[in-house]
C-alpha cells in the first residue's frame, strides 16, 4: 500500500510516525515489546504443555490447549488494541482531533499493562507468596488475599476501558 499501512505489523511504525501524542508514542513502543514477550511466553508455554502431554490421547486433553491458545490471545489482543485503533483512525481520517483520541487510547493501554501486573499479584500461589514490606506492602497483601478467580477482573475491566474510550470518542 502507498500510505505505509500493511495490517497488524504495518500499524505499530505507521501509528507511531503519525501520532503527536508522545504518550502514545511511548505506548506503541512498550506495548510491541510486552506483546513480543506475552507471544513468546504462551508460546514456549504451548510447547511445554503439549510436550508433557504428548503420550496422552485426545478429547478434553485438545481442548485445553486450544483453550491455552486462546487466553494467550486474549492477553496480547487489548495490549495491541490501542495501536491498531489508531493506526486505523490516522489512516481515515487526518485531523487535529486525534491528538486527545491517541492521548486516551495510550493511556488507556498503560492502564491495561498495569491491570496484567495487578492481576498476577493476585494470582500468586499461596507457597509462592513472598513477604512484602515497604509502603505498598498493605496493597499487596490485601492482592494476596483476594480469591485467585479475581485475577482476571483488572485485566477485564482495562480491556473494556480501551474499547469504550475508542467507542466513546471515535
Amino acid at each position: 500500500m502507498a500510505d505505509g499501512y500493511n495490517g497488524v505489523f504495518g500499524a505499530f511504525p505507521y501509528a507511531l510516525r503519525h501520532s503527536t501524542s508522545w504518550l502514545f508514542r511511548l505506548y506503541v513502543a512498550v506495548s510491541a515489546l510486552v506483546a513480543l514477550f506475552l507471544s513468546l511466553i504462551v508460546g514456549m508455554g504451548l510447547v511445554v504443555l503439549i510436550a508433557g502431554t504428548v503420550d496422552l490421547g485426545g478429547g478434553q486433553l485438545t481442548l485445553s490447549r486450544s483453550f491455552y491458545a486462546v487466553v494467550g490471545l486474549l492477553l496480547v489482543a487489548p495490549v495491541l488494541a490501542p495501536t491498531l485503533f489508531v493506526a486505523r483512525r490516522h489512516r481515515r481520517e487526518e485531523t487535529r482531533e486525534n491528538e486527545h483520541y491517541d492521548f486516551a487510547l495510550g493511556l488507556s493501554g498503560f492502564v491495561f499493562l498495569a491491570s496484567l501486573y495487578v492481576g498476577a499479584i493476585i494470582t500468586v500461589p499461596p507457597d509462592l507468596q513472598t513477604p512484602v514490606s515497604g509502603s505498598l506492602a498493605p496493597l499487596v497483601e490485601f492482592l494476596y488475599g483476594l480469591p485467585q478467580l479475581f485475577g482476571l477482573v483488572p485485566p477485564l475491566l482495562a480491556a473494556l476501558l480501551i474499547f469504550g474510550l475508542h467507542r466513546r470518542l471515535r
